[in-house]
C-alpha cells in the first residue's frame, strides 16, 4: 500500500501540495474558517454547528487530498511505456489516430476520479515533436466521444523506438488542464507533463507492436505501472 492511500493523517501520505492548487487551497481554507465562524455566531455550540463544521472539514480534507503530491519511487525503465497518471484503465483498443500519427495505434485510456492524484507524468523520454491545445465540450470523461470532442491537449513524444501520443482530456467536472510541454524540448521519463483538476482522463496511443502490460479494470499508478513494453 502506498504511503498516501490510507486517509488517517496527511503527514505520512504526501510530501507537499501541487503548485496548481496552493492558491485554491488557501482560499478554500479561509472560506471554510469564515463559514464555520458564521455558523458559530448564529448557532452557538448546537448540533447544527457541529454538523456544518464536519461538512466543511470533509470538503476541505478532500480538496487537500486532491492536490497532494504523493511520496513515490518511480519505476523508470526505457524499455517500457509508463502510465502517465493514477486511475483505472477503461479502454484498450486498436484505433486509427488521425490528429497527428495518422496510423493504426493501440489506445489505452485511464480514468481519474476526484480521489486520485491528478499530476500527469511523461510515459517515455524523448523529443516533444507536437503539442496542441483543443477547446471543446465537457462530456463525462468515460464517454467515447470525450477523446475527440472535449477540451484537451495532445502531446507527441518521439524517440528511436517510436512515437507515443498522450492526450489530457477534461471531464464534466474538470475544467482546467495544465500542460507544461512545448514543441522541440527534450523530456525525461517520469518528469511532470501537467495537471488536470477535479476528475478527468488521459489517453495514450502507442505503436501496435508494443506489448500491452495492463488490462481493462486495472488500477494504475503514474510513473510506476508499466502500460506497455517496447
Amino acid at each position: 500500500m502506498d504511503e498516501w492511500v490510507y486517509p488517517i493523517t496527511l503527514a505520512p501520505m504526501i510530501k507537499g501540495f501541487h503548485k496548481e492548487g496552493r492558491t485554491f487551497l488557501l482560499f478554500a481554507t479561509l472560506i471554510s474558517l469564515a463559514l464555520a465562524y458564521s455558523a458559530h455566531s448564529l448557532l452557538g455550540m448546537s448540533p447544527w454547528f457541529w454538523f456544518i463544521s464536519l461538512v466543511l472539514a470533509v470538503f476541505l480534507y478532500l480538496f487537500f487530498q486532491f492536490f497532494r503530491v504523493p511520496m513515490r519511487t518511480q519505476n523508470l525503465d526505457v524499455s517500457v511505456i509508463l502510465c502517465p497518471c493514477d486511475g483505472k484503465v477503461v479502454v484498450i483498443e486498436e484505433v486509427e489516430e488521425t490528429e497527428y500519427l495518422n496510423t493504426r495505434c493501440r489506445q489505452i485510456s485511464i480514468f481519474m476520479s476526484p480521489l486520485n492524484v491528478h499530476i500527469n507524468w511523461y510515459p517515455v523520454k524523448g523529443i516533444v515533436s507536437y503539442f496542441k491545445y483543443h477547446p471543446g465540450k465537457f462530456l463525462v470523461a468515460w464517454h467515447p466521444k470525450s477523446s475527440t470532442e472535449n477540451e484537451r491537449t495532445t502531446v507527441v513524444l518521439e524517440q528511436e523506438k517510436g512515437k507515443v501520443l498522450v492526450r489530457q482530456i477534461a471531464g464534466a467536472v474538470a475544467r482546467r488542464i495544465r500542460c507544461y510541454a512545448t514543441p522541440e524540448i527534450h523530456v525525461e521519463q517520469g518528469a511532470e507533463l501537467g495537471f488536470i483538476k477535479f476528475g478527468s482522463r488521459v489517453d495514450v496511443f502507442i505503436p501496435t507492436e508494443a506489448e500491452v502490460e495492463v488490462k481493462i479494470g486495472d488500477v494504475v499508478k503514474g510513473g510506476v505501472t508499466a502500460l506497455a513494453r517496447w
